[in-house]
């Protein structure tokens, strides 16, 4: 596990090597894009209120928060909060009886560098960057369909690059320091709404914010246009570069935990 540079919205973090075992799960190959998330948004099942112990669709929004580019088709879904993201999780969990979430920073960094212990999971090259990722050098300012560039040795695509990705843990600028070593499945548990960790770097970003262990951190100017009082815990209107991708744990949990998850979690 490595460090991060100290660019706008990025922290550096202190990096010494840990030895970590992860737990096995499966992670989804794309990030989630708007047709299946508007499957959620949609469905005229779910609960519409406030609630956090029941499954609830969020709020319509206000603006066309995908800022024009794109929707249908494979573009993923970008603009929601990390409880947007995990009573998604919860929705699936309702539906299919398979218990997902957002992956762990160490899960999610396990799987970005799918084995390399290179700067970047294809290697030491940053000039092979726009064969993996939709970055600030070649997005002309714009995510992209997921998918469409060449994915790591694990055939996950863009864990790098198009929208940034939110992970279950709280952002801790010396998380790196804190692990025990060795540790079994770190996760930072929630403490607060701010700040959340968001790994993997968007098309906004330059190279240097695109490597595994380069971290993001939540923060209430994400959503100061936001007209609403009090402001939508759904939406963010000024980070559209955030999005998300999914886990499955292989070992599931009971329905009271996971009902117990979802209830430590959404609302934060």
């Amino acid at each position: 596990m490595g460090s991060a540079d100290n660019q706008k919205g990025h922290r550096p973090d202190e990096s010494p090597q840990k030895e970590v075992t992860i737990s096995a799960f499966w992670m989804a190959a794309l990030e989630t894009t708007h047709d299946e998330f508007g499957a959620f948004w949609t469905d005229q099942s779910v609960t519409i209120n406030s609630s956090v112990d029941a499954v609830t669709r969020p709020t319509s929004q206000y603006i066309d928060l995908s800022w024009g580019m794109g929707k249908e088709g494979g573009f993923p879904v970008n603009s929601m909060s990390q409880t947007a993201a995990l009573m998604y999780c919860h929705w699936l969990y309702k539906k299919t009886g398979i218990f997902y979430r957002l992956p762990t920073e160490a899960e999610w960094e396990y799987a970005c560098r799918a084995g390399s212990e290179a700067t970047f999971p294809w290697g030491d090259d940053a000039n092979e960057m726009s064969k993996y990722a939709w970055f600030k050098g070649n997005s002309k300012s714009k995510y992209q369909k997921t998918g469409t560039l060449l994915p790591n040795t694990w055939g996950l695509y863009d864990m790098l690059g198009n929208v940034a990705e939110w992970t279950l843990d709280q952002y801790d600028s010396a998380y790196f320091s804190k692990l025990a070593d060795p540790v079994r499945d770190p996760l930072a548990s929630p403490q607060s709404r701010y700040p959340k960790t968001v790994r993997g770097g968007s098309y906004v970003d330059g190279p240097e914010n695109l490597r595994p262990a380069s971290r993001q951190y939540s923060e209430p100017a994400w959503n100061k246009r936001d007209p609403q009082f009090p402001k939508s815990r759904w939406w963010l209107t000024d980070a559209a570069f955030v999005g998300f991708r999914i886990v499955r744990p292989v070992k599931q949990p009971t329905a009271e935990e996971a009902e117990q998850f979802f209830k430590a979690y959404i609302g934060q």
